[in-house]
């Protein structure tokens, strides 16, 4: 049995896969952590870095889970497991600092890349984004990013990200088109299946 730890950055998706951990109960094949780590880079990566130095055994694998927003094409209630993790706010000449600036893999199979930065996004900056980064498809999260870079400095350990998309700003969804629909997905069992899936 393979030990993972999951990173939830808000109260929510804390509270939604502890459930959903706690419903699937001997059914599962990996043993989790759920971490709580508040939203953005410096709170993620340093709950995270904290729970890799405090562990009595390696993990096996870091996983993020929760919700986030996607570009026209993703519909709410999907689920998205992206394949690369780039940060769309460090402004940063290409190839200057690559340990900051370039993207990262990441376990999950979609071709699809997970853009992180802090703050949350809206069609402009949508648009703005795809357009600078030659992207059509593309999810964003502000956590991501930052998890990926202090997983490879703990020696590398594997990260997968599975996130539901919760908004589709070029649709005219807003921070409160989030929050409803945070309100009322509150299943995490199908981003649990993801994982279960992936690992």
């Amino acid at each position: 049995m393979k030990s993972i730890l999951i990173v939830a950055p808000t109260e929510r998706e804390n509270r939604n896969i502890r459930l959903a951990i706690e419903r699937k109960g001997e059914e599962l094949k990996n043993h989790y952590t759920v971490a709580f780590s508040g939203i953005g880079k410096a709170a993620a990566a340093a709950t995270l870095t904290r729970y890799l130095l405090t562990a009595q055994q390696p993990y096996d694998a870091v996983v993020v889970i929760g919700y986030a927003a996607g570009t026209l094409g993703f519909k709410q209630g999907e689920v998205v497991a992206p394949h690369r993790v780039q940060y769309h706010d460090a402004d940063i000449p290409e190839g200057f600092i690559p340990e900051v600036s370039d993207p990262r893999n990441l376990l999950g199979t979609d071709d699809i890349t997970v853009f992180t930065g802090d703050s949350f996004v809206n069609a402009k900056s949508v648009a703005e984004i795809k357009g600078r980064f030659g992207v059509e498809r593309a999810i964003f999260d502000m956590e991501i990013g930052a998890i990926a870079i202090a997983c490879e400095m703990a020696g590398g350990v594997p990260l997968l990200a599975v996130k539901v998309i919760s908004d589709v700003p070029e649709d005219g969804h807003t921070e409160l088109s989030y929050d409803e629909f945070a309100n009322t997905w509150t299943d995490f069992t199908p981003i649990l299946d993801r994982v279960e899936a992936s690992l």
